[in-house]
């Protein structure tokens, strides 16, 4: 598990997306690509051979797996994705990648709760990967329906987990995971580490961690971890 390097809490990692948009003139969809692309480096270096599942939300961790999904398929793995939200709910930079893979081969998968349980089984027990792209760094609590049983039903599938930035259910500054927490083997996290990913009790919950670079600017970075 990679431990090293700076440690960014959740309003940190906030204000420095803001400021690399706002003082550095960077857009959020180049963030979100370079996310999206690291993640998939780190996945490929991992072996993803097989089926790669992407369980996504609505919010910017959604756009993420969307990119994740888009640079697979580049690279000839074959991917597909399950979106636990109305596509029409989508805003910003995570709507503008779900239109652009709408426009690739990548299968998409909407489930809106109603319960069809029975064909996300077959899709999780089918995933050499399962990846967690449902709820990002802001969010607190336990995970809502249906993103609960989806989330324990992906933690029994046979596949191998990895987590986008950090695993749905755990919080990011305290570590402390809900009921229904992403058990991960790997988290791929952006710019910097997040303290809860630290917590020795969130430790089976995120596996190894992946900082992933997404091209924020050194000197950015480094005045994050001064400030308070």
């Amino acid at each position: 598990m990679s431990t090293t390097g700076p440690i960014l809490a959740c309003d940190q990692v906030r204000r420095l997306d803001h400021l690399a948009m706002t003082d550095y003139g960077m857009s959020g969809l180049v963030l979100m690509e370079n996310a999206g692309r690291g993640t998939t480096d780190v996945l490929c270096s991992l072996g993803a051979d097989g089926p790669v599942v992407i369980c996504c939300g609505r919010g910017n961790n959604a756009g993420d797996g969307f990119v994740i999904a888009r640079h697979l398929d580049i690279r000839g793995h074959a991917a597909r994705v399950i979106l636990w939200s109305d596509p029409i709910e989508l805003a910003g930079d995570a709507a503008t990648n779900y239109a652009i893979l709408r426009k690739t081969n990548v299968p998409v998968d909407v489930f809106d709760g109603a319960g069809d349980w029975a064909r996300l089984q077959t899709l999780l027990d089918d995933a050499a990967w399962i990846v967690d792209a449902l709820l990002g760094t802001g969010a607190r609590g336990e995970p809502r329906p249906p993103l609960d049983e989806a989330i324990d039903r992906a933690n029994a599938a046979p596949a191998r987990r990895l987590a986008v930035d950090l695993p749905s259910g755990l919080d990011c500054d305290s570590g402390q995971a809900a009921k229904h927490t992403f058990r991960a083997d790997h988290t791929c996290t952006f710019a910097a580490l997040k303290p809860g990913l630290m917590r020795p009790e969130a430790k089976p919950y995120v596996g190894q961690i992946h900082v992933v670079d997404i091209g924020v600017p050194r000197p950015l970075v480094e005045r994050m971890t001064t400030e308070r």
